[in-house]
């Protein structure tokens, strides 16, 4: 056990019900982690993450949570506080509302970003008071390759990417002296409930703007992001790191 890399870290995510979180969860899980996942729901398959766990050696625990809103989200994150302290949050919660930004309503601007950047505020907030207190720790935060380029018919979507990338970096500033580091992926074009909204012409078009050729698996980004919060990445702080197989280059 003591060779995994995240053996008896207490690690918290948020959408972790389905998707990239999803696959965050399982990659924490193998690695010997304890993993609160924040969701409003449960992940389908209660049984194989609680058979994953078992096999590393940590624990699951869903909590259900509307990360957009303070009192949910401070509950949440003390109750996982008060089983152990915590050493990992990952920032991954997100939906799209997307539309030209002379057509979208303010409903739809404010849903996207309470759920993408302010639960990232929310979150944070909590977790990094405890963070400091012990002087260690890792915050992820999971933003989007069109929050570095934009994208056309997402003003809501790239500004709330772009805002966690802003959020990332002085968050990393004000924690660092306390041992805290703090960083940020951006996911290109990921394979997942999501994007399979899009129509099938849009999304080979998409793929012809990726040099890869492709597009990526939700096991790709969470590699990454196991890294970012693992001692592996120990002296990284402040950084984004784009997992878009050169979309964004």
């Amino acid at each position: 056990m003591s060779g995994k890399l995240l053996n008896g870290k207490n690690c918290i995510v948020t959408g972790g019900s389905k998707g990239i979180g999803l696959a965050i969860v399982k990659a924490f899980l193998a690695e010997g982690a304890n993993v609160d996942y924040l969701s409003r729901s449960e992940a389908e398959d209660r049984t194989a993450l609680e058979a994953a766990a078992a096999a590393g050696g940590g624990t699951v625990r869903w909590t259900a949570c509307d990360v957009g809103d303070e009192k949910s989200v401070d509950a949440a994150v003390e109750a996982a506080a008060s089983r152990g302290p915590i050493d990992v949050v990952v920032n991954n919660a997100g939906v799209t509302r997307d539309g030209l930004v002379f057509r979208m309503t303010l409903e739809d601007w404010k849903a996207v970003i309470d759920t993408n950047l302010t639960s990232a505020f929310l979150v944070s907030r909590v977790a990094a008071r405890h963070m400091i207190k012990k002087r260690s720790g890792s915050i992820v935060n999971v933003s989007s390759v069109v929050g570095i380029i934009g994208n056309g018919g997402q003003t809501n979507y790239s500004a709330s990417k772009a805002g966690l990338i802003g959020f990332t970096k002085s968050l990393a500033r004000e924690v660092a002296t306390r041992g805290v580091r703090v960083n940020a992926v951006a996911p290109g074009f990921v394979e997942t409930a999501m994007t399979d909204k899009i129509p099938e012409e849009a999304k080979e078009k998409l793929k012809g703007q990726i040099p890869l050729g492709r597009t990526a698996r939700p096991e790709e980004i969470a590699s990454v992001v196991l890294f970012l919060a693992s001692d592996m990445a120990s002296y990284v702080t402040g950084e984004v790191v784009k997992i878009d197989g050169g979309m964004g280059m």
